[in-house]
């Protein structure tokens, strides 16, 4: 069974709960670095691998994007999506990403946010999307940074008065199963070295184009919280193209 923890009811209504699930791209600390790593988009057929409530779709259309077909496992997600982010170029629809199975050249663009540490096979998902784009096709990407998950808890180390001391690191070389916690509920991601993600682009027929490392905007800085994510990386952003 493929990882779907967001049509658990009390983990799903966490997560409508925050910033970037109310205020859509805006309220995405990544966004600002994202959109930058976004190809043009007019009249181009897009495919968005766990699309969840649909804001990068919209935003493809909104760009002239000629068609979206976003891709997510959970049906909560795909329903608000439709609520949210309906649009007569957009179709959503309810498979697990490592399933899809397209015929060559599909698409031109391919997007995924935040959903690749939930695949445990990157490297077949990634030869299928190389089959799918056409040539030249754009890939862009985030996912949580190797750092934030390789020790797994992906929580900080406390001092006695529950001040931060640092964030652990621990197993980097060992890849595979973490079990997470996030927003107060454990959930099953996969670690991988920022070697296997680029190293994995390179051997299945793509050129990087761009690699960034997110820092919080300095607009969020005085969130709660924020400037702590000053202390190491917590996303990566991929940006390729199909050779």
């Amino acid at each position: 069974m493929k990882e779907n923890k967001y049509d658990d009811s009390v983990f799903f209504e966490k997560y409508a709960q925050m910033s970037r699930s109310v205020q859509g791209l805006d309220g995405a600390g990544e966004w600002y670095a994202l959109k930058q790593l976004l190809p043009d988009f007019n009249g181009r057929r897009v495919l968005d691998l766990g699309c969840g409530y649909g804001w990068h779709c919209m935003y493809a259309v909104q760009n002239g994007a000629a068609s979206v077909l976003g891709i997510d496992i959970s049906e909560k997600m795909l329903e608000t999506a439709q609520c949210k982010n309906a649009g007569p170029k957009i179709t959503y629809c309810r498979a697990a990403m490592e399933d899809l199975n397209f015929e060559k050249e599909s698409f031109d663009i391919v997007i995924s946010s935040l959903a690749f540490h939930y695949v445990k096979d990157f490297k077949a998902l990634v030869k299928n999307i190389c089959r799918w784009l056409t040539p030249g096709g754009q890939f862009v990407f985030s996912a949580e940074h190797p750092v934030f998950t390789a020790q797994g808890s992906q929580d900080w180390y406390y001092n006695n008065d529950g001040s931060i001391l640092h964030f652990p690191v621990d197993n980097y070389y060992y890849e595979g199963k973490r079990q997470a916690v996030f927003l107060g509920e454990k959930v099953t991601k996969y670690h991988r070295t920022l070697t296997t993600y680029i190293d994995t682009l390179l051997r299945c027929g793509f050129t990087l184009k761009r690699l960034v490392e997110p820092a919080p905007p300095e607009n969020m800085l005085d969130l709660p919280g924020m400037k702590d994510e000053m202390r190491r990386p917590m996303m990566l952003l991929v940006a390729a193209q199909k050779n």
